[in-house]
């Protein structure tokens, strides 16, 4: 991103011919929650190198938004040990996450 320490996140299928990430394409091969896992994963490891980091994300689609939105609310308490969570609001302001509403996207920093 544009602005000092965000990030965009985003991960996709590798196309094995042009080698680009695809964050649209819909495999359906059962492994969201293990993508979901590693996600997570890879955004402890960075912002344990990067504690100054905000991290940005959010669906391709509004389903996968609303399927990452679904992870971060079973997930929110655990989240809460080491992050601060907060949700993209349609009016372009970021408030701290609340189980429930729709959000655009969803942005966390590393608690110190």
């Amino acid at each position: 991103m544009n602005i000092k320490d965000y990030y965009n996140l985003a991960f996709g299928d590798l196309d094995v011919i042009t080698r680009e990430i695809n964050d649209g394409v819909i495999t359906n091969n059962g492994d969201a929650t293990k993508v979901l896992a590693t996600v997570v994963s890879t955004v402890y490891a960075f912002t344990g190198k990067y504690p100054e980091a905000y991290i940005f994300a959010t669906g391709s689609s509004e389903a996968r938004t609303r399927l990452y939105r679904m992870g971060i609310t079973n997930n929110l308490e655990e989240l809460k040990n080491d992050f601060y969570v907060y949700g993209l609001r349609n009016d372009d302001t970021f408030e701290p996450f609340i189980v429930g509403e729709d959000y655009l996207g969803f942005l966390i920093t590393r608690k110190n």
